[in-house]
């Protein structure tokens, strides 16, 4: 089983004195975290649609690491995308695949984004154009939590994202999906309180989990590890470092993860 490990994301300004050193320039950001992991998720293109330069500086800084790179909004939320924007997207994107980099692309859904007859026709047409590249899928309401969904999902090409949310009602439960071979555990947090009324993105996801909690997903891929090819874990609560943290605990847990990132932290 090939394992990536990352977080949701590099440029973080308070991780500044835990993962980059006092006074670290945030164009130093990605060289330094690519020495202690092998993942990371390619946020800023779910805003913007970048320039092939900057995918090219990107590319170069990057070490050895495999990029999971996130759908732009107007994919997964809009819904507006035309043609000229898909094609504009992979374009841009052309150095990160020819490097090998480009290990998945991510949809993640919004709340709204219910399992009805229009959203599945949507999701066909995804599959289509994403036709010969990974594409895996997020969702956030609990409509899709149905295993003829699964199936479904396999059927079109499309590899479904297993998540860890808070446990409130209308969220996905938390499930540990294999398709193909292939498995995607994203961290969410599991911060009841802010996640409906949080005043922005930290606050929902200013959560560290238990060794307990790290244990229930780690026993999950254990069952699951002969079904298991390539394994991506990422965690995107990383407010105040939470992220490096957990990594760092699951490590503990799991000496083979891909990561260093024990020899900076105490966990």
């Amino acid at each position: 089983m090939e394992v990536f490990a990352g977080t949701g994301g590099y440029s973080n300004e308070d991780w500044v004195g835990i993962l980059y050193p006092e006074g670290t320039k945030p164009s130093e950001y990605l060289e330094i975290y690519s020495r202690f992991f092998n993942a990371v998720e390619l946020n800023m293109t779910f805003y913007v649609i970048p320039g092939r330069k900057a995918i090219e500086g990107i590319v170069r800084k990057s070490g050895d690491l495999k990029f999971s790179v996130k759908l732009h909004q107007s994919m997964t939320h809009d819904l507006s995308a035309t043609p000229e924007d898909y094609g504009a997207f992979f374009a841009v994107l052309e150095p990160m695949e020819e490097a090998g980099k480009l290990g998945v692309f991510l949809a993640q859904f919004p709340y709204r984004f219910h399992d009805t007859p229009e959203n599945r026709t949507y999701l066909e047409g995804l599959a289509r154009t994403f036709e010969g590249r990974r594409l895996a899928v997020e969702f956030r309401h609990w409509s899709w939590d149905r295993e003829e969904v699964n199936g479904w999902l396999e059927d079109i090409g499309l590899f479904r994202v297993s998540t860890d949310y808070p446990p409130l009602r209308g969220l996905p439960r938390p499930a540990l999906y294999v398709m193909g071979g292939f498995a995607y555990v994203r961290f969410h947090g599991r911060n009841r309180e802010k996640w409906w009324h949080g005043k922005d993105q930290r606050e929902r996801h200013d959560y560290r989990y238990s060794y307990e909690e790290l244990a229930l997903w780690l026993n999950a891929i254990k069952r699951e590890k002969n079904r298991i090819n390539e394994l991506w874990l990422v965690f995107n609560n990383t407010t105040k470092g939470h992220a490096l943290y957990n990594l760092c605990m699951l490590k503990r847990m799991w000496p083979d993860l891909p990561t260093r990132i024990d020899e900076v932290l105490g966990c």
